[in-house]
């Protein structure tokens, strides 16, 4: 299992993680000077997504892609120039030995996380005290360096530290986005690129006059959801359970509701990350690196219904999350789209889904208890009163008045600039044959009751080849899965 924080009674900060180069010490512009020398050319504001944040093997396969010499002597090139750099130039960045300092005499671990290599990272460490960082992390210990998550959950995997109490300290939007798919809190100090705002983000100027009150207040604690329906298990899809694993890590959930596992999903993508689940009947699941502390609902249940559990996020903290999966037909955006219902006529085909509805609400109101918020998530196989203006859609209503809020539109309210679709990334087409445009519409659900939004997204990994093409897809699913982050309430 996925280890948990050691109990700190003190602090609801477990660890912070700082970047280096730009961050701690002042190499984004010895590294931009290596480039520009190894380029042959001053760079300019468009080059910054290719060499800010990157490791050196990107910078390298770009620059031989524009001048055609062997990305591989490019590197070698690279890391020359940039550690001869190193060696002679560096400088800390303004507060940060500060930081350090305040943050050892609190007793919060820190730890090095960078793309740079092991050589770089430990001149670097030298330089500023080696013994100042309980881990370090570099290119050279992942498989994947950031912007994927891999290197912030190396780190916290070290240190025995949930990935939502710690802060990451990041100077560039490639190290942002790397820790914030790890589920790590960020405070963002850009260096030579600005970084916007944004949910679950602090931005600062500078490192001068951070304390560890502040980073500690940063640290709200947090609950990653995601509700995926894996269609048919993932079976369509080449690969498909390595495919589904890989992006249950790429999203930075703590848990998962899934719909449609064909049986053994729930199970077996448990076993491969190394968290815990519930299976119920023969399609739905719920995936959680927090341990399950109770299973609701009928454990037999059929291809349609609700199933839940209560996990334990943190020590007196414990949410129930529960998953549902509705009847896809009769299908209210073809009725619409294709036969002209009017509203009247969408509503009153909405009963069947509406009564499978109420039986959950019905089965969450049995166990749920007070103070423990409520999350539900999933496939409802219809639209949402939110998005259409002339259709009160009874299935999301009934959600509403059970007190269940929709956190994808808290976080985006105005559904014609973010409509979310979920359906469906590989039907762009109706397989009907006719050529018809398959009409997209958001009908999985991340809802709550309980708790803050901080930001939810849909999710679907590369670009899926549209049906029947998509043995090969990287995207295992004919639906986008929803991720929201939530803050918890404060204990």
């Amino acid at each position: 299992m996925t280890p948990h924080a050691p109990d700190r009674p003190h602090h609801r900060l477990h660890a912070v993680l700082f970047d280096m180069d730009g961050t701690l010490v002042d190499t984004e512009r010895l590294w931009w000077e290596a480039v520009e020398q190894v380029a042959g050319r001053p760079l300019t504001e468009a080059d910054q997504p290719e060499v800010l944040g990157r490791p050196v093997e990107h910078t390298a396969d770009w620059l031989g892609a524009a001048t055609g010499r062997p990305a591989a002597d490019l590197a070698a090139v690279l890391h020359r120039e940039f550690a001869e750099r190193v060696r002679t130039g560096i400088v800390p960045r303004p507060g940060a030995v500060e930081l350090l300092d305040a943050l050892a005499a609190a007793g919060v671990p820190t730890a090095l996380v960078t793309a740079s290599p092991r050589a770089v990272a430990d001149v670097v460490l030298d330089a500023l005290g080696a013994d100042r960082f309980a881990t370090s992390v570099t290119a050279d210990d992942t498989a994947r360096t950031k912007p994927a998550p891999d290197p912030y959950l190396a780190a916290c995997r070290i240190l025995g530290v949930d990935p939502p109490a710690c802060v990451a300290v990041e100077d560039t939007e490639t190290g942002v986005a790397s820790a914030e798919a790890a589920g790590c809190t960020v405070l963002a100090v850009p260096s030579l690129a600005p970084i916007g705002e944004a949910p679950g983000r602090t931005v600062r100027d500078s490192l001068a006059g951070v304390t560890a009150a502040d980073l500690e207040r940063m640290a709200v604690p947090r609950l990653r959801v995601m509700s995926w329906n894996l269609w048919l298990g993932g079976s369509k899809v080449d690969d498909h359970r390595a495919k589904q694993v890989q992006a249950v890590l790429e999203s930075g959930a703590d848990v998962v509701g899934l719909q449609e596992t064909g049986g053994t999903a729930a199970q077996e993508l448990a076993e491969a990350l190394g968290w815990h689940h519930h299976r119920a009947g023969e399609n739905l699941g719920v995936l959680s690196r927090h341990p399950v502390t109770a299973r609701f609902g009928d454990p037999d249940v059929g291809f349609y219904g609700a199933a839940g559990v209560r996990i334990a996020v943190a020590p007196g903290r414990e949410v129930d999350i529960w998953t549902a999966h509705l009847h896809y037909t009769p299908y209210g955006p073809y009725e619409a789209a294709f036969d002209g219902l009017p509203a009247a006529g969408l509503i009153a085909h909405e009963e069947l889904r509406l009564s499978q509805m109420r039986d959950a609400l019905d089965r969450i109101a049995e166990s749920s208890d007070d103070g423990v918020p409520v999350v539900l998530v999933g496939d409802f196989n219809c639209p949402s009163h939110l998005d259409w203006p002339d259709v009160r859609w009874p299935v999301t209503e009934a959600a509403e008045d059970a007190g269940f809020a929709d956190s994808f539109r808290e976080a985006h309210p105005d559904p014609a600039a973010e409509p979310g679709h979920t359906w469906s990334p590989v039907h762009p087409v109706h397989e009907d044959g006719g050529g018809r445009p398959e009409p997209q519409d958001r009908i999985d659900y991340v809802l709550h009751r309980g708790l803050t939004v901080l930001d939810s997204r849909t999710l679907v990994t590369g670009t899926p080849r549209p049906w029947p093409d998509v043995a090969g897809n990287d995207w295992p699913s004919d639906h986008a899965a929803v991720v929201t982050t939530f803050a918890l309430p404060a204990g």
